[in-house]
């Protein structure tokens, strides 16, 4: 699975978060939540991972499963 890249957040004073994917928005996180984002993506190893978990832009690794299932057969 590719690592993810290309997110980006902005922190505005108004207890907003802002987060980009490639400069367009993914997605806008308010209040709690935003302070919640923020102190994971602080401390995380990995902040592009943390983003695209927030943002829900990742990769689950049960595509080929869901993929493969009969209904989705076409």
């Amino acid at each position: 699975m590719p690592k993810p890249n290309g997110f980006h957040y902005e922190s505005h004073a108004n207890e907003t978060v802002h987060i980009t994917h490639h400069n367009r928005p993914a997605t806008t996180l308010h209040g709690p939540r935003a302070q919640q984002f923020l102190a994971e993506v602080e401390t995380a190893p990995d902040p592009q991972l943390v983003m695209a978990r927030w943002t829900g832009n990742y990769k689950r690794g049960n595509e080929r499963t869901a993929r493969n299932h009969p209904r989705n057969r076409h």
